[in-house]
């Protein structure tokens, strides 16, 4: 059993809603094997940089991919493309930038991905929507 079966399991005796802390765990960790399954290689995940803060790092090929993961339960405020605002993109792409000339990739190509995930209130994955080049 992984660890996405577990915490379900945990969440679903608990009777309980996830809080917006789970569900943006579980989200980021859908998110990862939804791209793995798709020929990704994950780098890190919820990368902290004085810069901004970026939920997933990926490779295709000699692309590096920067991903923004929103979990959803409805678009009662807007859909997850509108939810990620001018400043924020702004702040990925600084984060970025930092990350890439740390590793000396400063040349390399990359691009900005959304992955919308909307979950039910027990975890389980409804939807997955990804827009590449979101920004």
């Amino acid at each position: 059993m992984n660890f996405l079966e577990l915490l379900r399991n945990w969440l679903a005796k608990r009777k309980q809603k996830l809080t917006n802390y789970e569900r943006g765990k579980l989200a980021e960790r859908e998110a990862a094997f939804y791209l793995r399954r798709r020929g990704y290689q994950i780098i890190t995940q919820n990368l902290k940089l004085k810069q901004g803060e970026i939920d997933l790092v990926a490779l295709k090929g000699n692309l590096v991919i920067f991903v923004e993961v929103k979990a959803r339960s409805s678009e009662e405020f807007g859909t997850p493309i509108e939810s990620l605002l001018p400043k924020q993109q702004q702040r990925i792409r600084r984060a970025a930038e930092a990350f890439l000339a740390k590793r000396g990739w400063s040349e390399r190509d990359r691009r900005f991905d959304l992955i919308a995930i909307d979950l039910d209130e027990r975890g389980y994955v409804k939807q997955i929507e990804h827009i590449p080049n979101a920004f």
